[in-house]
């Protein structure tokens, strides 16, 4: 771990690669973060560090607390609908992001950013969104357990392929740290599983409490985050961004549902893919971008995955709400219509019969 931040801190203090064009982490970029390891005790930044990691492993313990060793097995005998999610999941997402961090031309730190949330795996969010969708739950709680195991090599992979495509970027992704991390969510995600196996009575309360903590930690450490730096929040709020945040989600969500339509599968299994696709587990981003990274590299920009949130959860919400609005027009028609069927359908036998 220290070697790897000493490697990443060497590219901030190396003069050739200050006057080498290609490598775009400007001096901007580098004042921000200069700003930000002013600004924040170190007593602050190691709260929010230990404060990140409790968060994480009480929500991968009610993760796995979803997780039913039975559907898994079922999804496994007929892996149509997983295999194309988790085609969407690893294929859409990191592709999204690395085409966005290329149009918006961003330096390479906040291109890593974007990129190492674009390649993480689903999260348990996008079950309470699938479930809101009427989806296919047993498949999105599948989705999201092989997303998540899959993660372990999927993620540093994807990371080392879209990275060829930055100058000077190869050296300072933290490839074994990321394992690392992942590795370790493993733990708690299968503490759940063996809760939900064993104690399936105590796995509702513990995955409920799982999520509050979760949507509560978004908002404790953003605003503990945010008072901490000051004004280089503004870094993470940049139009840039604040419009990638916007769009990852939206891609996620479209592209999603028209891979699974293009596939045939049915109206709530291409919903709950829509969701998969569209959701990313936050929470490991934001913990692997400030434990990976050391506070002069990475800086404020930790907390775009927060940013990212906002607008995925404002998105779905929108969906959901069309969608039941959408379930109660059509369900007004059919009652217009079918009392009217029914008694033709009556009055037909009796004229006959005379």
């Amino acid at each position: 771990m220290e070697g790897t931040k000493d490697r990443a801190a060497d590219l901030l203090s190396d003069p050739d690669l200050w006057q080498n064009d290609s490598f775009s982490f400007d001096a901007t970029s580098a004042n921000t973060s200069s700003v930000y390891t002013d600004m924040i005790p170190p007593i602050m930044d190691k709260t929010i560090n230990i404060l990140m990691i409790i968060v994480l492993f009480i929500t991968m313990v009610s993760l796995g607390c979803t997780m039913e060793v039975s559907k898994i097995k079922r999804h496994i005998v007929k892996p149509k609908g997983v295999a194309i999610a988790v085609l969407s999941q690893y294929g859409v997402m990191p592709l999204t992001a690395f085409c966005l961090a290329k149009a918006f031309q961003l330096a390479e730190m906040t291109a890593v950013v974007v990129l190492i949330c674009g390649c993480c795996p689903g999260g348990s969010l996008s079950n309470i969104l699938a479930l809101a969708l009427q989806g296919d739950m047993n498949l999105s709680i599948v989705m999201t357990s092989c997303s998540t195991v899959l993660a372990l090599g999927m993620m540093p992979l994807l990371l080392y392929l879209y990275c060829q495509g930055f100058t000077n970027l190869q050296n300072a992704v933290p490839y074994v740290d990321i394992v690392i991390s992942l590795f370790m969510i493993l733990i708690p995600c299968g503490v759940g599983i063996l809760i939900n196996y064993y104690r399936p009575r105590y796995a509702k309360t513990i995955t409920k409490v799982g999520l509050t903590v979760m949507m509560i930690s978004v908002v404790v450490i953003g605003a503990v985050a945010s008072f901490a730096i000051g004004g280089s929040i503004l870094t993470v709020l940049s139009p840039p961004l604040m419009a990638i945040g916007a769009l990852m989600p939206f891609i996620g969500y479209t592209f999603g549902y028209v891979i699974s339509s293009l596939f045939r599968l049915n109206q709530s299994e291409r919903r709950t893919v829509a969701m998969e696709t569209g959701c990313q587990n936050i929470q490991l981003c934001s913990t692997i971008l400030k434990i990976a990274f050391p506070p002069a590299v990475i800086g404020p920009l930790f907390l775009f995955p927060m940013v990212y949130v906002c607008f995925q959860l404002m998105e779905a919400a929108v969906l959901i709400v069309l969608f039941r609005c959408h379930q109660r027009f059509t369900r007004k028609e059919r009652e217009t219509y079918e009392p009217a069927t029914t008694e033709d359908k009556v009055k037909e036998p009796s004229e006959g019969t005379v």
